[in-house]
């Protein structure tokens, strides 16, 4: 297994909020996806992007990117053609308002054992009802594992066609870092609204699906909502 690496230089044209950046960057990549045949069809498809991304960094004390400072952020995908096809498509996206990208360099990174992940950006899960699940909504912190784990698994089988044979759930140990639900934001046709997540450190089973699973959290994203930002995980 291998994710690749988008680390993407970005040249900010006027001030960014932290609770913009979300979808600012979203909607960058999904501008630049539109611009190649085939991204468009991905771009376009319901279902899985096989994609997630960052916000930038470094961050701002006061939570607001300053106009003409250059920031960094980062995109990673299980699909290497995407990443290829979209480096030029990134930099050529010189009319948008917010900001450019100047430079992307691309990294190949094999799979590694790994001890424990930590979420960068909430995590969104939904249950059964449609809700979002959050502790102050639901509650039943059991049913995180399994709607985290089946998320991945049907990733997995949709990616790579191919069934996994779990004998437990990845997840050894899980920790909500937040008090307090978080939230990505994004608009459509001029209407703000949200998504509910939470961040997460998670310790993973040893076993090789469920290392399999915990890499393909770090390429592909945990949980939902993961080309809108949801979900952007670290390694320890």
């Amino acid at each position: 297994m291998k994710y690749f690496e988008l680390t993407c230089t970005a040249y900010l044209k006027q001030d960014i909020l932290f609770k913009d950046s979300f979808e600012v960057i979203s909607k960058y990549i999904s501008f630049s996806m539109a611009q190649d045949e085939s991204l468009k069809q991905l771009h376009n498809k319901k279902g899985y992007k096989y994609y997630t991304f960052a916000s930038f960094y470094p961050t701002s004390k006061d939570k607001i990117y300053k106009r003409g400072d250059t920031k960094t952020f980062v995109i990673r995908s299980l699909d290497e053609s995407f990443v290829d096809r979209l480096i030029q498509n990134l930099k050529a996206n010189v009319n948008n308002p917010n900001f450019i990208v100047v430079e992307a360099n691309k990294r190949v990174i094999k799979q590694f054992f790994i001890s424990e992940l930590y979420s960068l950006t909430p995590v969104v899960t939904t249950t059964s009802d449609g809700l979002f699940w959050t502790m102050q909504k639901d509650g039943d912190i059991l049913k995180l594992p399994k709607l985290l784990h089946d998320n991945l698994e049907k990733k997995y089988k949709d990616f790579y066609n191919q069934e996994l044979k779990p004998i437990q759930n990845f997840i050894q140990l899980l920790e909500i870092k937040n008090q307090k639900p978080q939230t990505i934001w994004t608009s459509k046709n001029g209407k703000s609204f949200r998504f509910f997540g939470n961040k997460f450190k998670i310790v993973p089973h040893e076993d090789e699906v469920s290392q399999k699973l915990a890499f393909l959290a770090l390429g592909a994203g945990l949980g939902e909502k993961n080309s809108f930002g949801g979900g952007f995980l670290v390694s320890h």
